[in-house]
This record gives structure tokens, C-alpha cells and sequence, in this order.
């Protein structure tokens, strides 16, 4: 099974791009992120005619994950369990889809970005970027106990180590590069995961 990701940034904005990617590559799996529109007004109908059907999990204007695959998607879950909320909100964004393709659990995701940190005090972004990250450690966990293959592919958000940016000082304060990140990535390979 061939599977792809790829943060699009408007899949609206983008659609042309996307199809042509898609006819190009061929996935059997193609994960994207950053969709930025609701569930209803994703455009199904062009990835249809390539031959793909569709788990989208949206919102308005942000964020939003979608999967598209060739086989059926089976048992979809558009949260990831235990989904913090961003301060001031009562609802987990759209940052997460889980399905079943070919019997092997797939997962798009979107990592909050973090930023602003905050100096000294950690900011409710940063603290969301965190929370959400254990939630995903913790889903990982789970998955691992029922023996059952799984890709979670996406945008992390993250940058892991320094050789994997330009200018790591440029990036020092920035919550991609941050300690606490990268452990909370770290943590997650450590369980057994690759990259």
C-alpha cells in the first residue's frame, strides 16, 4: 500500500494541483491537511472521478484533515480520542481522521502549530500543542495494544532536530523547535514508531 500526505493549505485554493499530484502519484492512500473548509463543501467530485473516496473531518476557514482512498474506508473517526479544545473553545478542531483501508488503520493529522509559546509563561496555544500531542501519545499507545497496523501521517508540526531546518538558531524560540515538542515527538518514535 503506497500512501502520500500533504499539507494543501486550501484544497479549494489548490484543487487543480491536488488532482494533478494525484493522477500523477497514484497513492493508494493520499492523507491532506490544512483542507480549510467544512465537511459539506469539500469538492468529492473531482477526487471521485480519479477513483477515490473521501473521509473529510472540517471546519470553516482552518485547519481540516481529509483521507482519500482507492479501497473502501471503513470505520471512521473523525476526533482523535481524548482531543483537548484550544482555550475558549467547546469543540476539538478539525485536526484529525482514522479509517480502515485495506485493513491497515490510517490517520491523517494536523498538529497545532503552538505559536506564540509564550516567554515565561506558557500560552494557551502552546499548552494546546502540548495537550494535543499527549492525546496522540496516548492514542498511539492504544493502537499499539491491538496489534493492528497503522499509519499516522500528516503534519507534525515539528522540527525534530536541528540538521532538519536551515537556521536552528532562527528557529530556537519557535514552538516547532521548542524542548518540550520535540521530546513529546520523541517520545512517540520511542514507542516503536518509524519516521
Amino acid at each position: 500500500m503506497r500512501v502520500a500526505t500533504w499539507n494543501v493549505n486550501s484544497v479549494k485554493a489548490r484543487l487543480p494541483n491536488v488532482l494533478d499530484w494525484l493522477g500523477q502519484t497514484q497513492p493508494d492512500v493520499a492523507l491532506l491537511q490544512e483542507i480549510k473548509c467544512e465537511a459539506a463543501a469539500f469538492p468529492e467530485s473531482p477526487f471521485e472521478e480519479l477513483g477515490y473516496a473521501a473521509a473529510i473531518a472540517g471546519q470553516k476557514t482552518y485547519n481540516g484533515v481529509a483521507l482519500l482512498a482507492r479501497d473502501r474506508i471503513e470505520d471512521v473517526l473523525d476526533v482523535l480520542p481524548g482531543a483537548p479544545c484550544l482555550a475558549g473553545q467547546d469543540v476539538p478542531q478539525a485536526r484529525y481522521i482514522e479509517a480502515t483501508v485495506g485493513g491497515v488503520r490510517i490517520a491523517s493529522l494536523y498538529v497545532p502549530n503552538g505559536n506564540p509559546p509564550g516567554d515565561g509563561e506558557i500560552s494557551d496555544k502552546y499548552r494546546y500543542k502540548l495537550e494535543w500531542l499527549d492525546a496522540l501519545h496516548r492514542h498511539v499507545v492504544d493502537f499499539l495494544a491491538t496489534e493492528q497496523p497503522f499509519v499516522l501521517g500528516g503534519d507534525y508540526n515539528v522540527i525534530p532536530a536541528g540538521e532538519d531546518c536551515t537556521d536552528p538558531a532562527a528557529w530556537a524560540g519557535d514552538a516547532l523547535f521548542r524542548l518540550e515538542t520535540r521530546r513529546r515527538y520523541r517520545a512517540l518514535l520511542h514507542l516503536g514508531l518509524t519516521e
